[in-house]
């Protein structure tokens, strides 16, 4: 590609016409010899003046190119030996019209001692564009503010106008026939205006052979004249062509717009601090979005103090002195981490926490901000640049502001969920029981894990119960919502239903009546206060398990069905008809009765375990049978640990319960049993029957003798006021469990007779002698039960004492 610029200190040589300028007009030439008469006369003359050559040669100019207005002719006065321009003037053509024409004559050298001249002559109007044309070049090229740059088809650099050397100190001869990424390394484009992001060379190139121009290209650069701070300028490239049209280079023009694009970038931070810093309720990850999103973009480090009880959801008026400072986050651009001065952090930060305001060290160019939330001080967040990076100016520092304005509050936030969650944790755990009883006949384990998610601790709970005849009641429920209020929720339906087992009902009529409580518990107050306890929407599975005859009697309430799995190793749920979740009412409970085979496994959970964003409750359900099918282990905890892990492997965002139950049937041996006829004879065959039965488990003489004494008195008041049939059983187990069934469903009355009445003292001394006695009911009738300590001597003498002071 030939030069279309010479060099700075010359003038622009005028190119031939191309498809896309205005044609650059052709001059018309004449040579005059000393006298200044006409020795040559070109065709373009002809053309201009309308005279042959015959007509004009040997003539003097004075004649042929006088002023048509005033009849100047020309002169060479002052001319000195240079070219020099005779300005416009009208003159007449051969056919007497006049045209103004643009004159200049320039110095020929004839032989010795003799001068000639070269008249040049253009039409005036042609004239005045193309100097309008070489000034415009010429601006272009020495006093645009707009970088020019001119490439050749293979994107090398061509020329550059003086803008580009003024602002990146770097003259033609230096940057002439190399590429843009050998001028500028560190040079990055930013992207097109369809953010696509390539080189400076593709671009050119693209250009050169489509001929398609881009515009707004972004292109970020530090420059040799200020090699530690980058600008950016916005870029359009057009295609260059000749006069048939052919691509001869590709033209660039760049501006400035550092200024303008870091406005933008500011704005543009805030906008996606609003989304991406406080996604989450944690304290550090709050902290750490702030630093992510600072770091390298606003500053070359960030650390986030915070006071030590904001970590633990303490409130900030509760801080009492200035506790100490926790660090918990620090980030840095590892590529400016030499060049920044650590060392001033700390002095700064102390500043700005004793001062309570921002704080700014021009110097050491760090900046620190108290995190300030509802008008307390939760800690301070410190930006830190390198020493080659400008400091921070007050736009910078009103931009820090706002973002950690906003940090605080989501910080806040996070630290007023931890207090909830730790205060709804704590009473969860208070309400969920520490330990389980160890009942005869069965082995429990049992895991609960609470949400880790924002949604904070739910109301899932467990629970074992012993009851009567050495049976145990299992229950697993959930509350609907989480917080305080769903965990206070289930702390008082758990009450509710420990307190309901102990009447001995069926699990049926025990959900009813649960049922009947919650729904009066959450509905709406009369007035305008709201309700006390909203605890509609509640789950619950109750069980029974009787380790004397193998079976299990169970009742749901909107819960999922447990999961057996039998000794063999096959896991399937049980078949349990579903009733409405407690609250709602208007349907009935249905029980189920399955018999158990010895070693059998029941597994009671609460959805949390089974469901989740990801997986279907069904899929959890299968996974769960999955997962407890196969040999048996021979400690459920191990079991336990399996579950959690396989359908658990990260914390639940709901919370989840397991109960796991492996059933044993109780040995012959320990069970006592006789059918008594409903005759009073009956009473001391009861009593001979039981002494007998108590020999052979060996129980010593004063603890049989008040067994006979209860057996004496239960048989008694069943054969007179129950009926048929009449059943004893004895049962070895926490000591001695005497039961005594009978037909009717009479509840007895406890009570305390007076000095002369004759009766009315058999159940008190019942009540006396024994640890624990009650009534359950059947569907064939009632059952007296009671249960005798192993060593009732004391308990005996200390209640003959107190007749005897009667």
């Amino acid at each position: 590609m030939t030069s279309m610029f010479k060099g700075r200190d010359q003038q622009v040589r005028p190119r031939g016409t191309t498809p896309s300028t205005v044609p650059a007009p052709v001059g018309a030439t004449a040579v005059l010899d000393q006298h200044l008469r006409f020795t040559g006369w070109s065709r373009e003359a002809e053309e201009l003046f309308g005279l042959a050559s015959e007509e004009v040669l040997g003539r003097s100019a004075h004649a042929v190119l006088a002023d048509a207005e005033t009849g100047a002719g020309v002169s060479t006065a002052g001319g000195g030996g240079a070219a020099w321009s005779l300005g416009s003037r009208p003159v007449r053509r051969g056919d007497g019209r006049p045209v103004s024409v643009s004159l200049s004559l320039i110095p020929l050298a004839l032989g010795a001692d003799a001068t000639g001249w070269l008249l040049t002559a253009m039409e005036a109007e042609l004239a005045h564009r193309e100097a309008v044309r070489r000034a415009m070049l010429d601006g272009l090229d020495r006093e645009a503010p707009v970088q020019l740059v001119v490439y050749d088809t293979d994107a090398r650099v061509h020329w550059i106008n003086a803008a580009i050397e003024k602002q990146f100190g770097t003259p033609l001869e230096d940057a002439a026939d190399r590429f843009v990424k050998d001028i500028l390394p560190q040079g990055e484009v930013l992207g097109e205006a369809d953010g696509t992001v390539t080189s400076v060379e593709e671009i050119v190139q693209r250009v050169a052979r489509t001929g398609v121009p881009v515009v707004d290209v972004r292109y970020r650069s530090a420059t040799l004249l200020d090699p530690h701070h980058e600008r950016v300028w916005s870029c359009s490239y057009f295609r260059l062509q000749d006069g048939e049209g052919r691509p001869i280079g590709v033209c660039e023009a760049a501006l400035d717009i550092t200024d303008r694009y870091v406005a933008r970038q500011r704005l543009a931070l805030l906008s996606r601090a609003s989304g991406s810093i406080g996604r989450t309720l944690d304290i550090r990850r709050t902290a750490g979005e702030l630093a992510e999103l600072a770091v390298p973009e606003f500053a070359d480090a960030v650390t986030v103090d915070v006071f030590e009880p904001v970590l633990s959801g303490q409130e900030p008026q509760h801080f009492g002195t200035r506790p100490t400072l926790c660090r918990v986050t620090h980030r840095t651009d590892h590529a400016a981490a030499k060049d920044t001065a650590y060392d001033a952090l700390d002095a700064v930060r102390l500043r700005c926490l004793a001062e309570n305001t921002s704080v700014t060290d021009a110097a050491a160019r760090v900046l620190a901000l108290p995190l300030k939330a509802r008008g307390a001080t939760l800690g301070v967040v410190a930006f830190a640049r390198s020493r080659h990076a400008d400091p921070f100016e007050q736009e910078e520092v009103q931009l820090a502001e706002e973002l950690v304005s906003r940090t605080a509050v989501c910080l806040d936030n996070a630290r007023r969920y931890t207090r909830e969650h730790a205060t709804a944790l704590m009473l969860q755990r208070d309400l969920l029981p520490r330990t389980l009883p160890q009942q005869p006949g069965v082995e429990v384990a049992h895991r609960y894990l609470p949400a880790a998610g924002p949604a904070g601790v739910g109301g899932d709970w467990y629970d074992v119960i012993p009851l009567s005849g050495a049976r145990v009641g299992l229950v697993v429920g959930d509350v609907a919502g989480h917080g305080t209020g769903a965990a206070a929720t289930m702390g008082r339906v758990r009450t509710t239903v420990a307190a309901l087992a102990a009447l001995d009902l069926a699990p049926d009529e025990l959900l009813a009546r649960l049922d009947d409580l919650v729904a009066r518990a959450g509905a709406p107050a009369s007035g305008p206060a709201e309700a006390e306890d909203q605890a509609l929407g509640v789950t619950c599975l109750y069980a029974i398990y009787d380790p004397v005859s193998r079976h299990c009697v169970m009742a749901r309430a909107g819960h999922l069905p447990p999961v057996l799995v039998t000794p063999d190793g096959h896991a399937e749920l049980v078949d349990l008809p579903a009733g409405p979740p407690l609250g709602l009412g208007g349907l009935p409970f249905e029980c189920a009765d399955i018999e158990l085979s010895e070693g059998a496994m029941l597994a009671l959970y609460t959805d949390g375990l089974v469901e989740d964003r990801q997986t279907d409750i069904d899929a959890g359900v299968r996974s769960l049978c999955a997962v407890l099918a196969g040999p048996a282990d021979d400690r459920l905890d191990r079991t336990c640990d399996r579950v959690i892990t396989r359908l658990l492997p990260q914390a639940p965002e709901d919370d989840a319960a397991l109960l796991l139950l492996r059933v044993h049937a109780l040995a012959e041996s320990l069970v006592a049993t006789w059918d008594m006829a409903p005759d009073v004879g009956e009473v001391a065959r009861a009593r001979s029957l039981s002494r007998d039965q108590l020999a052979a488990w060996g129980v010593d003489e004063e603890a049989s003798f008040v067994v006979e004494l209860v057996v004496s008195e239960l048989v008694t008041n069943a054969i007179r006021y129950g009926g048929a049939p009449v059943c004893l059983r004895l049962i070895r187990e926490r000591g001695l469990i005497v039961e005594v069934s009978d037909g009717g469903h009479t509840s007895p009355h406890l009570r305390r007779a007076a000095m002369e009445d004759e009766g009315g003292r058999g159940l008190f001394l019942v009540a006396q002698l024994t640890r624990s006695w009650g009534t359950r009911y059947t569907s064939r009738g009632k059952t007296i039960w009671t249960e005798v300590p192993l060593s009732p001597a004391k308990l005996l003498a200390t209640f003959v004492g107190e007749q005897f002071e009667l």
